[in-house]
């Protein structure tokens, strides 16, 4: 996926959730107050949540292993036609329809060599593969293209290839988008037969999910934008029925193989994926009737082959940082309205907010119960590795670890230095000791979570509280945050990521803990980690010694 405006709006009932948000308070005019109550589990945080995109998208090795990054993805436009045979693959309307080695003739090497770089960093990597489920892919390790000029004339816009090939953008002189008339000159018909022969070379090589090989497999890459960015291979765009019935198929063959792999989809975006492109006469959604298609196929069979909803995810408006902000809040709040310039309306009903992962979670309840939601990509950046992308990130994991996402891969480039990094660094490492945010999500509240959002988590290998504050404003607030129902020692290390330090968490002296409340002023566009260790009890003060 490429960078995407989300300009959807949803029409269903408001889901209760449990963060209090004011959308109508002005900066300045109340000072929120936080709560975390240890006492009230919510859930366990699935680790995957902090994921990042590895292929195509290069992941720095160095921060990788920093992060322990519980979770690598191969996958994007790129993947979609990608034939294992001659690794290689067709790019579509991101590079001039030009089908290429990815990396060498090697079958497989690029997912091998992804899977050897980051389990090399971290062992305990998951690998998310893309399997490709389009009808057509790449047909050989040849550079070729599918609107050469020679063939098809003059095109709006053109590039010459390493071949020397004068290849053009699909697109005639005359502004209409022009039919790949032979198919076959670069494209082979894909088929659960070759998938099944890559898988069979995956699960040889790394062995299944369940012995450390590949963990997740996900099918196909926004099958929704087929006919948009592969539109030499589907030049009309595929409903609901089609992309269901082939992700069954692939689905199915992909559980012959491995069996304990988990297996997500349909992997879409947007209102094409989520909304649109239902099939005529179904009343359903896309995303609905997708469950519910599954649910029906699962049960027929006897076993499941669809074991996360995952859809993607861009965030929309990053005109301002507070806009940047705000987009976070479309992944779960009941009470925020976006203001794109698509007001789709379902029913012709006035629009409703987004709340993704709450109306995903919905969907699941009522079309296919107990299915996770996942999100294989999303993107944050607001200008491109700035101090405001590394609080929507911050801000964005720990909605995600709150409201009981199974996985979600990051699609933004990070580096090391890079400020989205330290987002990253304050749940998986925070103190470059290893030490990281809890693993089981307590309730967390904000009198204003447009000013400072508030996550807290209870890590089970110490029993410490861990809790993380955003501050999403351009001044310090003073606040307090109380902790009912965890008796802490008198004292909370500290650990902050800010404009007056972008190289670095800084960690700073302890805060004192008071009547099981602290008092903080917390710096302007920051993130700021609090760790709470638990008291001991009290030696006893009546023991007398027996002496036999």
């Amino acid at each position: 996926m490429r960078s995407i405006s989300i300009r959807v709006f949803f029409v269903a009932a408001v889901l209760n959730v449990s963060f209090a948000a004011s959308a109508s308070a002005s900066f300045g005019q109340t000072i929120p107050t936080l709560t975390v109550n240890a006492s009230s589990v919510r859930q366990a945080i699935s680790p995957d949540i902090y994921g990042m995109l590895g292929g195509g998208i290069q992941l720095n090795p160095t921060l990788a292993a920093a992060l322990e990054i519980p979770s690598v993805r191969w996958g994007g436009d790129a993947a979609t036609r990608y034939n294992w045979n001659y690794d290689a693959t067709c790019d579509g309307n991101d590079d001039w329809f030009v089908c290429q080695l990815f990396g060498t003739t090697t079958p497989g090497y690029a997912v091998d060599n992804m899977i050897s770089t980051y389990r090399a960093a971290y062992s305990g990597s998951h690998i998310l593969v893309t399997i490709p489920i389009i009808p057509w892919i790449d047909s050989s390790s040849a550079e070729l293209c599918s609107y050469p000029v020679s063939v098809y004339g003059p095109q709006q816009a053109q590039i010459t290839i390493g071949t020397g090939q004068l290849c053009g953008n699909g697109v005639g002189t005359n502004g209409s988008n022009i039919v790949d008339s032979n198919i076959g000159y670069d494209m082979v018909a894909n088929s659960t037969m070759i998938q099944t022969a890559w898988l069979n070379h995956l699960v040889s090589k790394w062995g299944t999910a369940a012995k450390g090989g590949v963990n997740y497999y996900q099918l196909d890459n926004e099958p929704g934008g087929w006919a948009n960015t592969h539109r030499d291979a589907v030049p009309t765009t595929q409903t609901y029925d089609v992309i269901s019935t082939l992700g069954e198929q692939y689905a199915t063959a992909i559980k012959a193989v491995d069996p304990t792999a988990k297996v997500l989809g349909p992997s879409d975006y947007g209102e094409w994926g989520w909304i649109l492109n239902a099939p005529s006469g179904s009343n359903l959604l896309a995303g609905q009737y997708y469950l519910q298609q599954f649910a029906a196929y699962d049960a027929a069979h006897g076993s499941r082959t669809l074991d996360c909803f995952d859809e993607h995810y861009g965030v929309g408006d990053s005109s301002s940082p507070a806009a940047s902000f705000n987009q976070v809040r479309t992944f779960w709040d009941p009470t925020y309205m976006t203001s794109g310039d698509f007001p789709y309306a379902l029913t012709g009903s006035s629009p409703s907010p987004i709340e993704m992962i709450p109306r995903f979670q919905s969907w699941v309840a009522t079309y296919y119960p107990n299915t996770p939601i996942c999100m294989s990509e999303y993107e944050v950046q607001h200008t491109g590795n700035s101090l405001v992308d590394a609080m929507v990130v911050v801000d964005a994991l720990g909605v995600f670890g709150y409201y009981d996402l199974q996985l979600a891969n990051l699609y933004d480039t990070v580096n090391p230095t890079d400020p989205e990094a330290f987002g990253f660094l304050l749940y998986r490492n925070y103190d470059g000791k290893g030490d990281q945010f809890g693993d089981t999500s307590v309730t967390s509240t904000s009198t204003d979570q447009t000013q400072l959002s508030v996550y807290g988590a209870l890590r089970s290998s110490d029993k410490v509280l861990t809790v993380i504050v955003v501050n999403k404003t351009t001044s310090a607030i003073q606040t307090s945050l109380a902790l009912p129902n965890f008796n802490s020692t008198g004292v909370a290390a500290v650990y902050t990521y800010s404009g007056a330090n972008l190289n670095q968490i800084v960690a700073g002296p302890p805060v004192p803990v008071s009547s099981n409340s602290i008092q903080y002023n917390f710096p302007s566009y920051s993130a700021t980690l609090f760790v709470f260790s638990p008291a001991l009890p009290a030696a006893p003060t009546n023991l007398t010694a027996t002496v036999e």
